[in-house]
C-alpha cells in the first residue's frame, strides 16, 4: 500500500468518523454505534470507500490494548485481590453456563457435540471495548455494574490460552496441541511465568527512574513516546509468548498504579485510546459480511437476536445468584450480551484446527459482529424499558419526575450528597435529585426518600430538573471525570446557576473552579479537621482551645487554596508554595497555643462581615 493510498485511506476513516459520531450522539444512540454505521457505510459492501480490514483491523487492535493498560493504571492490586469474587466467581460461572446454554442451543439446530461446545465456548465471549466505552459513557464502570461486567471480561481474557489449547481437541487434529511461536507445554508455560514476572520486575524496579529520568528533561512528546513504548512492549512480549496483549497490557498497567508518573502516563495515552477504538469500530462495521446476510437475512438475524437474548437472560440470572440487585444484574446481562472481539480469533482457530467447517465460521463471524452492532440499540431499549414500573423488581427507575420550582438540584445522593440534602429540605427548601445507581435509588425509597434516576450531566435531564429557575447546583457524584464533564456543561448552559461541587483533593478543586464551578468543598477536609480537633482533646488540650486551633486551620487553609491557585500547573512552584503555606500555618499553629499572636488580627475566626455589618448600623445612627 503506497502514500498515497494510506492518506486516502485515513482521510475516509476520519471523515467517516467526524460525520457520523456526532449525529449519532444527537440520537442518543451513542459513540459506539456510530463508528459501527460509519464503518458499514464506508465498508466493501456498501459504498465500497475501503477494501479488506484486515490489515487496519491488526493496528486498531490496539486500541483495546491500550483501553485495558488505562484501566489497569486505575486497578491498584489490593483493589484487584478485592475483585476476585467478580473475576473467579461471576467471571468462571459466565463462561462455563453460558458457554454450556449455547452449547445446548447449537446442539437443538443440529450441530455436533464437538461443533456445539466450540460455538458455545466462542459465542460465550464478550466485547470488551464496547462494554467499557459504553459503561464509562453512561457513568456505571465505577459501580456495581462496572465491576461485576469488568470481572467478567477480564477472566474472559484469562480464558482465551486454555481455550486456545483445549478447543483443538475437539476436531480432527487427533490430540493436537495448541503452538504458539514454537513453544509446547511445558515450556510454553515457563515462558508465559517468565513474561509476567519480567513485566512485574519492570514495573516496579525501572519504569520509575526511567520515567523519572525522562521527566527531568521537560520534553512532553519524549515521555508520551516512552509511555506508548512501554505499552507496544509489553505487547509484543505477550504475543512472543502466546499470552493476550490486552491482558499483558492490564497487567502492565495494574504494577504501575501505585507510581507517581500515573497520571501523566493517564494524560498522554488517553487521546491515542480513543482515536485506536473508535477506528476498531469503523473496522468491525466495515468488516460486516452484507452478503452473507444478504442471502441468509432470517438465519443471520435471528441467531443474533437469539443469542443476545440467551445471553443476557442467563447473565441476569447468574448475576442475581452472586447477590445482585436485579436491576443491576439486568444491566449487567444486557451489557455482556454481544459477541466479543476474541471471538473473531477463536473462530478462525478453530476454523483452522478443523473443528468447524468454513461456512460456520463464517455464519459465526457475521452473527458476532451484528450483536456488536445491535449492542447499543440493546442499551437503549433496556433504558427505556427501565422506566416503565416493574411490579415484581419494587422501586426501580422510573421515569423522572420532578417537583415545580425546586430550590436546589443535588446530583448524586451517596453518602455525601445526602448530608446536604438532609440538612437543606430540613430548613424548609425544595429539592430535585438525581441519582444513576439504581441500587441506591431502591434502598433510598426503602426509607421514604424520593430519589430519580438520571444521568445529570444530560443538559435536558438537568433542564427537566428544573435547573432555569434553581438557585444552587450541587454536584455530589463520585465520578471525577463526570464532575467535571458535569460542571462544564451547567456552567455553559445555564450561566446563572450557582454550582458546588464535591472535590476529592486539592488538584481536583482547582479542576472543578476551572471549568465553571463557584464553590468546592473537599469531601474528606471537614471530617479529618473534626478527628483531629477530638485528637487534640484526647491528648489533653483544652476543648476550647482545640476548637479555636481547628478554626484557624480551616481559615487558613482556605486562604491558601486560594493563594495557591494559580500555581497548581507549575509542579515545582506549586510544592514550594505549599511547603512554605504549611510551615506558616505550624507557626500560627504554635503561636496560638503560646498565647501569642504575629499581629492584632485574630486568625481563628473571620469577622470581616460582621465588621461591615456594625459600620453600616453606626452609620445609619449617625445619620438619624
Amino acid at each position: 500500500m503506497n502514500t498515497d493510498t494510506v492518506l486516502i485511506q485515513a482521510l475516509v476513516y476520519l471523515a467517516a468518523s467526524v460525520i457520523a459520531v456526532p449525529i449519532a450522539k444527537r440520537a442518543g444512540l451513542g459513540s459506539v454505534l456510530g463508528y459501527l454505521i460509519a464503518g458499514a457505510v464506508i465498508g466493501p459492501f456498501a459504498l465500497h470507500l475501503v477494501g479488506d480490514q484486515a490489515d487496519v483491523m491488526g493496528f486498531a487492535e490496539f486500541g483495546v490494548v491500550i483501553l485495558l493498560f488505562l484501566i489497569g493504571l486505575e486497578v491498584r492490586p489490593a483493589l484487584l485481590w478485592t475483585m476476585r469474587a467478580a473475576i473467579f466467581g461471576l467471571g468462571f460461572a459466565q463462561l462455563i453456563g453460558i458457554g454450556a446454554c449455547l452449547a445446548v442451543a447449537a446442539m437443538i439446530l443440529g450441530l455436533p457435540w464437538q461443533q456445539a461446545i466450540a460455538c458455545g465456548a466462542v459465542l460465550a465471549m464478550s466485547s470488551t471495548a464496547i462494554v467499557l466505552q459504553t459503561l464509562d459513557e453512561k457513568g456505571l464502570r465505577r459501580g456495581a455494574v462496572g465491576t461485576a461486567a469488568f470481572g467478567v471480561l477480564l477472566f474472559q481474557d484469562l480464558a482465551v490460552i486454555p481455550l486456545l489449547v483445549l478447543l483443538p481437541l475437539l476436531g480432527n487434529a487427533h490430540g493436537a496441541v495448541a503452538e504458539t511461536r514454537g513453544l509446547h507445554g511445558w515450556v510454553h508455560g515457563v515462558a508465559v511465568l517468565g513474561a509476567v514476572i519480567l513485566i512485574i520486575a519492570t514495573g516496579r524496579y525501572l519504569v520509575g527512574p526511567i520515567f523519572r529520568f525522562i521527566a527531568k528533561t521537560r520534553l512532553r512528546e519524549t515521555f508520551t513516546a516512552t509511555a506508548l513504548l512501554l505499552v507496544f512492549a509489553v505487547t509484543a512480549l505477550m504475543q512472543l509468548v502466546g499470552v493476550s496483549p490486552a491482558l499483558g497490557a492490564f497487567l502492565a498497567g495494574v504494577m504501575l498504579a501505585e507510581n507517581e508518573f500515573r497520571r501523566e502516563l493517564e494524560a498522554d495515552i488517553e487521546p491515542f485510546r480513543g482515536i485506536l477504538l473508535g477506528l476498531f469500530f469503523i473496522t468491525v462495521g466495515a468488516s460486516l459480511d452484507f452478503g452473507l446476510v444478504a442471502r441468509h437475512p432470517f438465519l443471520v438475524l435471528g441467531l443474533t437476536v437469539g443469542l443476545m437474548a440467551i445471553k443476557a437472560e442467563a447473565m441476569t440470572r447468574l448475576a442475581q445468584l452472586f447477590h445482585m440487585p436485579r436491576a443491576d444484574a439486568r444491566m449487567v446481562g444486557v451489557s455482556l450480551c454481544q459477541g466479543g472481539e476474541f471471538a473473531f480469533v477463536l473462530t478462525g482457530f478453530v476454523v483452522t484446527a478443523h473443528v468447524l467447517p468454513h461456512h460456520i465460521g463464517a455464519l459465526l463471524n457475521a452473527v458476532v459482529a451484528m450483536s456488536m452492532v445491535f449492542t447499543p440499540l440493546a442499551f437503549i431499549a433496556h433504558e427505556r424499558l427501565m422506566t416503565r414500573p416493574d411490579k415484581t423488581d419494587g422501586p426501580v427507575p422510573e421515569a423522572p419526575s420532578f417537583d415545580a420550582d425546586p430550590d436546589v438540584i443535588i446530583a448524586g445522593y451517596g453518602r455525601f450528597g445526602q448530608i446536604a440534602g438532609r440538612l437543606i429540605r430540613g430548613n424548609g427548601f425544595k429539592t430535585s435529585v438525581l441519582d444513576i445507581s439504581t441500587t441506591q435509588i431502591e434502598l433510598l425509597r426503602r426509607f421514604g426518600q424520593r430519589v430519580q434516576y438520571g444521568d445529570a450531566s444530560r443538559i435536558d435531564l438537568l433542564q427537566a430538573a428544573g435547573a432555569e429557575k434553581a438557585k444552587l447546583l450541587i454536584v455530589a457524584i463520585d465520578d471525577r471525570e463526570k464532575a467535571l464533564e458535569l460542571v462544564a456543561g451547567a456552567r455553559h448552559a445555564f450561566p446563572d446557576l450557582h454550582i458546588i461541587a464535591r472535590a476529592w483533593d486539592r488538584r481536583a478543586a482547582y479542576e472543578l473552579l476551572d471549568q465553571g464551578a463557584d464553590e468546592v468543598e473537599r469531601e474528606t477536609f471537614e471530617g479529618s479537621l473534626a478527628l483531629g480537633r477530638s485528637a487534640l482533646v484526647k491528648l489533653g488540650v483544652h476543648p476550647h482551645q482545640a476548637h479555636r486551633a481547628a478554626a484557624i486551620f480551616r481559615r487558613q487553609d482556605k486562604r491558601f487554596f486560594h493563594k495557591l491557585r494559580p500555581l497548581y500547573g507549575d509542579e515545582e512552584g506549586f510544592v514550594l508554595a505549599s511547603r512554605q503555606s504549611a510551615m506558616t500555618l505550624e507557626k500560627l499553629l504554635m503561636a496560638e497555643r503560646q498565647g501569642s499572636r504575629f499581629d492584632d488580627v485574630d486568625v481563628a475566626w473571620d469577622n470581616t462581615g460582621r465588621a461591615e455589618e456594625l459600620e453600616k448600623v453606626r452609620q445609619k445612627q449617625a445619620g438619624d
